[in-house]
């Protein structure tokens, strides 16, 4: 047993994988040809009766000479058919056991339904609708698609459950026996997938209305005993995606993203995301209910046990004589209730009841594990109820699930049967019972970090002793980044970004959840809730699109675009084969191959711009250079606009406006100088280097002095951009106050909620009534600062606020301002607002005596302060200083008692007083916080000493 759960436990133990598309393709077709050839023998069948006649010598499904009460009478039997015995007695069973143990992946590749469902996309007959672009005129196909938003994406999984609600009653009633009735039900569902295939793209069939899909939800999620994990596989085509084969053997995506999540991508993460709807609850429990309710109806009907195990019921050629039959017979009495409504009945009262029993006995659960174990999440609660459910309700399943044929066994067979199935499915629930949706987020972004590393080539052999980056586990991933010394906080800035920018582009997180979800991994890392901030900073500014929250990402999304663009690829490589034309002449030429493909992969008209900026050579850099040197202008120009005088009383807040400026055009310039050095002195970079060296930002100038930029680009491109521009960098004192305003407003759709505050505290101070009339769009913003800003400038009486009447803004803007804090992210500054409180002294109070004991960080927002040096017992040496400037930090960093008296010296000076313990946690959690009040201690001792030396 253990060396079966060491195996069950593997990484990825399914074969499946390596089985390519065209195998499992003929596999289907062998199946399907199979459930067709039942299917004719329902119809047709004078050959299998034989095998069950009561006097055959050897078969074990001969009729036995024993008498089948059913409600208090024999039951007539006769030589029948094997189809609806083998149907219902093997192939449903054979189903649920796939299901367990090798999962839906293999399921959905083989099912024969979902085949047939495929027949329209194959004979590329499906429903169309017709699009034409407004602006350009042109007109394109595209296929039909559930919309989530729809009654049906918002339903499907009730109308699944229904219909396997209709099947079981159906069965029990019609079907179970009576061949040609099967026959047609059968006909009649393989007729529904292929009309749904015809009226829906993808797999439609399978995501919407197929009445296994429950079951298929309820048996493999979060996956089989022997599944893959699609969080962390490398093949870019995984568990059962839909897929094409090519020409050359090679297998590409096919996915429409028809659903999300998809579980034939990534059945867990399926799983995840739905743990908590109510559906979930519905499906799960009332499966459990049905299922009782569908075996238990048997006793219920006949009065025994027999009727079923012995598996007259799936014989009974007078199936439908007994519709109007009483349909129950307990204690040797029969209830005149038709059986035609007894059925849906009995089943319909045992899922209702096992629902709200399983509502109840969850909510208990959750209460007593609150109480008992606090640490544990009620997702994994629930989870585990949900896998003892599933563990229960299979092995009650196989209990009656083909027993009729498993009885004519040998006893030892049937023994070997029974503990084959309780042991694969306590194995499942061994390798499932500690799953949790925090151990897929750590797998599923150690596996993202691990492709980052190998993008970075670093030299990692000799710390792996012949193992692979792939054989490594969550845990000895990190483990490994943290000793290899190629490992810089470049390399690392440079790996967390792409495991950031691969998470946004599939929706695996968006701007607001990304701090939280990525949290373990900044510990393993050490990287800082700053430095994941700066990291968003630079991916808005080469993708804005990346951090829109209007634009829905979804990992199924990218893979359609992905699978567009291989095909594309493709057909682009054959023509230029063949051809000498360039790739825009090509385009042309295959303009109906193109749109078929734009059809088949509902590619819109900008998503079909995007993709082929990416085709062709240095196509991707010179968008993304002509993107970035597009927004160069409006950033200096509103940079230089804010030097005007009629704002110059308001210099703090200034500051922080334009530093955040500043430092967005120093991320766009950098950017661009990568692609610089990348390009040489290619036509590109040329065309690049002189559009930037012509709009005379004085930070690329900052930037080729501070940075070694020289060594790297080519000297024809550095002399385009260090020759003097005729427009070189001057501050403009003609700008107008709604120019001003103009470029205000604009900032106020930064993400940068501190920004944003600033930005309206001065368009308040320029206009009043614009202000307020702004104010009233961000009183209900998540963020404090710009919160509180908002309902400030609506409430107080005087037209033109004080920065002090803002006390989080004017804390930030000081914070920011002040040599400690200065160029720390503002949200950051925000946090150490609101634990920091303001203090006010009058002229020649003491702000703090010698010989006390440093609780507080101080910092002087306005007003004058003198510290009072003792140097020797008679000599006192005054030190004045001025707001921004930081008080007896030296005292506090050393957690001792203050040796100097600090003095008010104004007659209203007003401290910002920051706790110590706050102080000390944020040098611990920020190392370059650390280091840079370390360096700035420094250059106050050495000016210190200069003073005391000096005569």
């Amino acid at each position: 047993m253990t060396k079966l759960m060491k195996i069950a436990t593997e990484k990825n133990p399914n074969m499946l994988p390596q089985f390519s598309e065209r195998q499992m393709h003929f596999s289907r077709w062998v199946l399907t040809v199979a459930w067709l050839l039942v299917i004719v023998s329902l119809f047709y069948d004078p050959w299998t009766s034989v095998l069950t006649a009561p006097n055959h010598p050897w078969s074990p499904l001969r009729l036995p000479n024993t008498c089948i009460q059913v409600q208090g009478k024999c039951l007539s039997e006769q030589p029948y058919p094997l189809g609806t015995t083998l149907f219902w007695g093997a192939i449903v069973p054979s189903a649920i056991f796939i299901l367990l143990v090798f999962g839906h992946e293999v399921w959905r590749r083989i099912c024969p339904l979902s085949f047939l469902s495929q027949i329209p996309r194959a004979l590329n007959k499906q429903r169309q609708f017709k699009r034409e672009n407004a602006k350009t005129g042109k007109v394109r196909y595209e296929l039909a698609k559930v919309k989530s938003d729809s009654w049906l994406g918002r339903n499907y999984h009730y109308i699944q459950f229904g219909w396997l609600f209709v099947g079981l009653c159906g069965r029990i009633l019609f079907f179970n026996a009576d061949r040609l009735v099967l026959a047609l039900w059968l006909l009649f569902t393989i007729a529904c997938a292929i009309g749904v295939g015809y009226f829906y793209a993808g797999k439609s069939w399978c995501q919407y209305f197929c009445p296994m899909a429950p079951v298929q939800k309820i048996y493999s999620e979060p996956g089989g005993l022997f599944r893959t994990k699609a969080h962390t596989s490398d093949q870019t085509i995984t568990q059962s995606m839909c897929r094409i084969t090519l020409p050359d053997g090679k297998e590409q995506s096919a996915c429409v993203a028809c659903q999300n999540p998809c579980i034939d991508i990534d059945a867990e993460r399926n799983y995840w995301d739905s743990l908590n709807k109510p559906t979930e609850s519905f499906l799960r429990y009332g499966y459990i209910g049905l299922v009782f309710g569908y075996f238990v109806y048997y006793y219920l009907y006949a009065g025994n046990w027999d009727y079923y195990f012995s598996g007259a019921w799936a014989r009974q050629t007078d199936q439908l004589a007994s519709l109007l039959s009483p349909g129950f017979y307990l204690f040797g009495q029969t209830i005149n209730i038709p059986k035609i409504l007894a059925v849906p009945l009995t089943l319909g009262a045992f899922t209702a009841v096992a629902y709200y029993l399983g509502k109840i006995a969850e909510k208990q659960i959750i209460s007593l594990s609150r109480q008992s174990f606090p640490n544990l999440h009620v997702d994994v609660v629930r989870h585990r109820i949900f896998t003892l459910c599933t563990y229960i309700i299979f092995n009650f399943f196989f209990i009656f699930g083909g027993r009729p044929i498993v009885a004519t066994l040998p006893v030892w067979v049937q023994y070997i049967y029974d503990l084959g199935l309780v042991s694969l499915s306590t194995l499942w629930v061994y390798k499932t019972w500690n799953r949790s949706p925090d151990l897929y987020s750590r797998e599923n972004l150690a596996n993202r970090f691990r492709k980052q590393l190998v993008k970075l080539q670093l030299n990692v052999s000799q710390y792996l002793e012949g193992r692979s980056l792939d054989d490594l586990n969550t845990h000895e991933v990190y483990i490994l980044a943290k000793v290899l010394p190629e490992f810089t906080k470049e390399n690392r800035h440079k790996a967390y970004k792409g495991v950031v920018q691969e998470a946004l582009e599939e929706g695996y997180v968006n701007y607001s959840s990304s701090l939280e979800v990525l949290q373990q991994m900044r510990l393993e890392l050490g990287i800082t809730d700053d430095e994941h901030r700066k990291v968003l900073e630079e991916l808005g500014i080469e993708n804005p699109e990346l951090l829109d929250p209007d634009r829905q990402r979804t990992l199924e999304n990218q893979i359609r675009l992905n699978g567009y663009r291989k095909s594309l690829e493709r057909l682009m490589l054959l023509q230029q084969q063949s051809s000498n034309e360039n790739f825009d002449q090509l385009l042309q030429q295959n303009s109906s191959e193109i749109g078929a493909l734009r059809q088949q992969y509902f590619i819109t008209s900008q998503e079909q711009e995007w993709i082929l900026s990416g085709l062709s050579p240095d196509a991707g850099d010179k968008r993304r250079a002509e993107f970035l040197l597009a927004q160069l202008p409006n950033l200096i120009t509103c940079y230089r606009v804010l030097n005007q005088p009629i704002i110059r009383q308001h210099q703090a807040v200034l500051t922080l406006i334009k530093e955040s400026i500043y430092h967005k055009e120093e991320l766009i310039i950098r950017s661009i100088l990568e692609i610089l050095a990348t390009q040489q002195n290619s036509p590109l970079a040329l065309k690049l280097g002189l559009s930037l060296g012509q709009m005379s930002s004085f930070v690329l100038v900052e930037l080729l002095e501070a940075e070694p930029w020289k060594q790297r680009l080519h000297p024809e491109i550095l002399r385009y951009l260090t020759q003097p521009s005729s427009e070189w960098n001057t501050c403009s004192l003609e700008s107008s106050p709604s120019e001003v305003l103009q470029h205000l407003e604009a900032l106020l759709g930064d993400q940068n909620p501190s920004l944003q505050a600033a930005c309206l505290y001065i368009i308040a101070q320029l206009e009043s009534e614009r202000g307020k009339s702004i104010a009233c769009q961000f009183t209900s913003d998540s963020s404090k600062v710009l919160r509180e800003t908002s309902e400030l400038l609506l409430s107080l009486p005087v037209p033109y606020p004080s920065l002090d009447s803002f006390p989080t803004l004017e804390k930030v803007v000081y914070l920011f301002n002040s040599d400690f804090f200065h160029r720390m992210h503002p949200e950051t500054l925000v946090s150490l607002a609101e634990r920091a409180d303001v203090k006010t002294y009058t002229q020649n109070q003491a702000i703090t005596e010698a010989g006390d004991t440093c609780r507080e960080l101080l910092l002087l927002l306005s007003g004058d302060a003198e510290i009072r040096y003792q140097l020797t017992d008679d000599e006192i040496r005054v030190e004045s200083l001025h707001p921004g400037q930081t008080l007896d930090e030296l005292d506090v960093l050393a957690h001792s008692q203050s040796r100097n008296t600090i003095i008010a010296s104004s007659p209203k000076t007003r401290i910002l007083a920051i706790p110590v313990h706050t102080f000390d946690d944020l040098l611990d959690s920020d190392s370059d916080f650390a280091r840079r009040v370390l360096e700035l201690e420094s250059r106050q001792l050495q000016r210190f000493m200069r003073s005391i030396n000096s005569p």
